[in-house]
């Protein structure tokens, strides 16, 4: 009997780590050890691209409350420092930016100054891999995505793993399985 219960645990962790591994999520410290300065020891263009950005990822803007600001924008306004009329604003001092889509994400700084002397940022945020194998197709049209949801809690560690909500559920599954199986047995 125990040897049985065993078994079925042992598979249930295994499950368990099969569903968590394919809905991990990184959280990306944007300009590294600076954080969204003015001028960062490496520019942001380069930090962007020496980066992959998945669905699901955090960006983690640190700067000086009050001295700085971060928004979100679209292209246009990405391209000519537009602060006027941004699609999100982030004046916290730490602020975390969830990416909800794939497409181009564009940042800029608050202070206007600060906009026209490279504090920007264009993050492009790839599709969610998936298992099953679709035929080919042609290239999709890269989308210009602007934020529609609220802004994840703060509380995450630097580099840290976030799990999805399959995750819960998947874990909230094997639980009641085995509580059957405890029941039955």
């Amino acid at each position: 009997m125990a040897g049985r219960f065993l078994s079925i645990f042992l598979l249930m962790i295994h499950m368990l780590l099969l569903s968590s591994s394919q809905a991990a999520a990184k959280e990306f410290h944007v300009g590294g050890k600076d954080g969204w300065v003015l001028k960062p020891s490496e520019d942001y263009k380069h930090w962007a691209q020496r980066n992959r950005f998945q669905v699901n990822d955090t960006l983690y803007f640190k700067y000086k409350k009050g001295i700085d600001w971060v928004l979100v924008v679209n292209k246009e306004d990405y391209d000519l420092c537009n602060t006027s009329n941004p699609i999100k604003k982030m004046d916290g001092g730490n602020s975390f930016f969830n990416l909800e889509k794939s497409g181009l994400y564009f940042f800029i700084s608050g202070n206007i100054d600060h906009c026209k002397n490279g504090q920007k940022l264009v993050v492009l945020v790839m599709a969610m891999k998936h298992t099953a194998h679709a035929p080919p197709s042609e290239a999709p049209e890269i989308q210009y995505v602007g934020f529609t949801g609220p802004t994840p809690s703060p509380f995450e560690a630097s580099g840290s793993v976030k799990f999805g909500g399959s995750v819960g559920v998947g874990l909230g599954v094997w639980i009641g399985v085995v509580m059957s199986v405890i029941n039955f047995i």
